[in-house]
């Protein structure tokens, strides 16, 4: 039986691994101990990737709704019809008219975001639109601001930091965000014991709080008010570096004008984190040689999201910490990307939303437009729309508006392995590859940005054949362009050397579709590095990380130094509202992750729903459960101004009083996967707002989390589905 070596490609992991195949089937995947980097540590969701990939559920050929049937049709009769009915709409209404949505799964191929890319240059329309404005397009938005460009993403420095501070993250659970860490609980106890500390900020005592040892609550969305105190005392504690400040800083004396307003005992009836405490956390992080405050998504998809990773990072900088070895680095990619994306106009466009007139952040308008875009009538109304490696039913706020919205579209296509809830709304589900059935490298953060606790690189051969008729994402993308007449990017050039790459695939391998192995290789070599083959196996190392070949070398701002006062960041800081942030609402709702499933992804494999985990539940301190007469397992209604979902009670100790926490990626009645199908799990984001009025014009971001709720008995036993509707 031969084992092949490989990575997963689920999260930023990328966890090295082996795959024993037996006439083309998957029979056991194991951790690749031999890993340059990854050194024998998978989590179980990648070893159990197979099972997921290998559903009855599958897609295996393209899928054509009629009425309220759907059929299997041949690839070209659905690129035919694809590509009639797209240059239809675009001839009747412009090629904005028709728009993308590239979810989190693209991004985790090199390929695929390209040429998705090049499918809407093709076609001409601007209209994009990406999973990062649910979870880190304000990371994108700070950076472009601070530094020049979105992709520029400081990082801890984990095997030397002395002090790291995680704030609204939990990696024990979701792994590092914006940074290849496999094995969180190794680095958390590495830290601690060369004498570090590791000190975790959440509305729950998490996963890592408990590994961290460490943990002070706050309460939800009062992120921004916890920056500006710690701000104010590093400042009043003489935690700042001067030098460094004059020599690569630009606005500090606004900022700091700014943070003199914030005292620790201002916040404290905001965070609930007492002055005391908060001055014994500044003054360790002072005294630590090397260290970095670090967040992810209960600090970006909360309110003032944009705001409190600014001031995150200028704290990190003003500290004398960024660029520094123990502190927040900025890694080197094969190449330099910032500097080729900023010279020829990457994900830096001005363009404006035609609702709201909001801005793109890396290159998508918010999400929590989509729905809005759909419905208002006039010139540039989305009326097609194709969803490639995503599912914004189940993932974007508000998805009862959303399903109303694509029901209004014309052309509903999704790209996927599996029929979800998105596809089982639409009128074509086109069967893709998945990461075990085709060549690749490591995605675009670790391959471009450097973003690797030890940075190394791999390539992997296609370790499957494609099952049935499922074709990889740059082929489908190739082949609709050729289908609508149009070149991909708008180039007859770039067009005509993927129609040769395609013709010499079929002379010397006897394969249609894009050679995925080629580009890759070009790719590799175009970026001065060996071919494809020179990089397969267990990874090749790369030069580490040192720290000190950033500031002043690698910034892309007008000035050349990093914007800590940029005007539209610091016109908003002025205009927070303390009185409009306190505890209006007796609960605010926070979003929690669990090991065993990801995201909306995850839920078809038997042997992750079993026992009572065939769910999702509302989990509140028993106190807060007591006092409204909720009894353990008691069906409860969460209910916000939008909608109330209904869903089992679970106490739990871990959570701050005041708090509740639902699990998010649930709600799958409406799939076409039958195990998930049948749980009871609801979908948490049917709770929170889209539109104008509910989107961070900074970023583009939706509030997915720290939002008011009431939670209440249910007045009956029904369960099962949404109990979407204003209560």
């Amino acid at each position: 039986m031969p084992t092949k070596t490989t990575f997963c490609r689920i999260c930023e992991s990328l966890c090295g691994i082996e795959v024993d195949v037996n006439e083309d089937r998957v029979t056991d995947i194991r951790p690749d101990r031999a890993h340059v980097a990854t050194g024998g540590f998978a989590c179980k969701k990648g070893l159990r990737q197979h099972a997921l990939y290998g559903s009855p559920d599958r897609l295996t050929r393209p899928m054509r709704r009629t009425g309220d049937r759907w059929e299997p049709v041949e690839w070209e009769q659905a690129y035919a019809d694809i590509g009639t009915r797209l240059n239809a709409i675009i001839d009747a209404h412009g090629a904005d008219s028709v728009a993308m949505y590239v979810g989190t799964a693209a991004g985790f191929s090199v390929l695929h975001p390209v040429f998705a890319q090049a499918f809407m240059g093709a076609i001409g329309s601007r209209n994009n639109y990406a999973s990062a404005t649910q979870d880190c397009a304000n990371k994108f938005a700070v950076a472009e601001h601070m530094y020049g460009f979105p992709f520029i993403q400081p990082f801890p420095d984990l095997p030397r930091t002395q002090c790291l501070i995680i704030v609204g993250a939990n990696p024990m659970v979701s792994k590092w965000s914006f940074l290849q860490v496999p094995n969180p609980r190794k680095h958390i106890n590495a830290i601690k014991a060369h004498g570090g500390r590791v000190i975790v900020v959440d509305p729950r005592r998490t996963e890592t709080a408990k590994a961290a040892g460490e943990h002070l609550f706050i309460r939800p969305g009062s992120d921004v008010y916890f920056y500006l105190s710690f701000l104010h005392e590093l400042v009043r504690q003489n935690g700042t570096d001067a030098a460094r400040i004059a020599e690569h800083g630009a606005g500090w004396e606004a900022i700091r004008r700014i943070a003199d307003e914030w005292p620790a005992d201002r916040t404290e009836p905001l965070t609930g984190i007492t002055a005391a405490d908060l001055e014994r956390l500044v003054a360790t992080y002072i005294a630590a040689e090397g260290a970095a405050l670090y967040c992810s998504t209960g600090v970006n998809m909360g309110a003032h999201g944009t705001l409190a990773f600014w001031l995150q990072e200028i704290i990190n900088f003003v500290s004398g910490n960024l660029d520094r070895p123990g502190g927040t680095l900025v890694g080197r990619g094969i190449i330099d990307f910032a500097a080729f994306g900023k010279k020829n106009g990457l994900l830096v466009s001005d363009e404006r939303s035609r609702v709201g007139g909001f801005r793109k952040t890396n290159d998508a308008f918010p999400g929590g437009i989509l729905a809005d875009e759909i419905l208002t009538p006039g010139k540039g109304k989305i009326r097609a729309l194709i969803v490639t490696g995503g599912n914004p039913l189940l993932t974007m706020a508000d998805g009862d508006k959303l399903a109303r919205a694509f029901a209004d579209l014309d052309l509903l296509v999704t790209l996927d392995i599996l029929p979800t809830e998105t596809a089982t709304a639409g009128h074509y589900m086109l069967p893709c590859t998945t990461p075990l059935e085709r060549p690749d490298l490591p995605f675009i953060f670790p391959l471009m940005l450097g973003m690797q606790t030890q940075p190394y690189l791999q390539a992997t051969e296609a370790i499957l054949p494609p099952t049935g008729q499922a074709k990889d994402e740059t082929t489908i993308y190739a082949e609709l362009a050729q289908a609508c007449g149009r070149p991909l990017f708008g180039s007859r050039l770039f067009q005509g050397v993927v129609n040769l790459s395609q013709r010499l695939n079929r002379i010397t391998r006897g394969e249609r579709g894009v050679p995925q192995r080629f580009w890759l290789s070009l790719l590799l070599r175009l970026c001065g590095q060996k071919g494809f083959r020179h990089h397969l196996g267990h990874g090749r190392l790369r030069a580490p990380n040192t720290g000190g070949d950033f500031l002043g070398r690698r910034i892309y701002t007008a000035s050349g130094k990093v914007e800590l006062a940029p005007a539209a960041l610091l016109e908003a800081i002025k205009g927070l509202d303390p009185t409009a942030e306190s505890q209006t609402a007796p609960l605010r709702l926070i979003t929690k992750r669990e090991v065993a499933t990801h995201n909306s992804f995850g839920h078809n494999d038997p042997q992750f729903l079993r026992n009572d985990f065939d769910r999702n539940y509302v989990y509140m301190h028993p106190d807060d459960a007591e006092q409204r007469q909720l009894a353990e397992d008691a069906l409860a209604d969460v209910c916000t101004e939008n909608a109330r979902i209904r869903l089992p009670v679970k106490y739990s100790q871990d959570l701050l009083r005041g708090v509740v926490a639902v699990p998010h990626g649930w709600g799958h009645q409406a799939s076409g996967q039958k195990v998930a199908s049948a749980s009871a799990g609801v979908n948490v984001n049917l709770l929170a707002r889209s539109g104008v009025a509910h989107v961070d014009p900074l970023s583009g971001m939706s509030m997915l989390t720290g939002l008011p709720v009431t939670v209440q008995p249910a007045p009956d036993a029904r369960v099962g589905a949404n109990w979407s509707g204003i209560p």
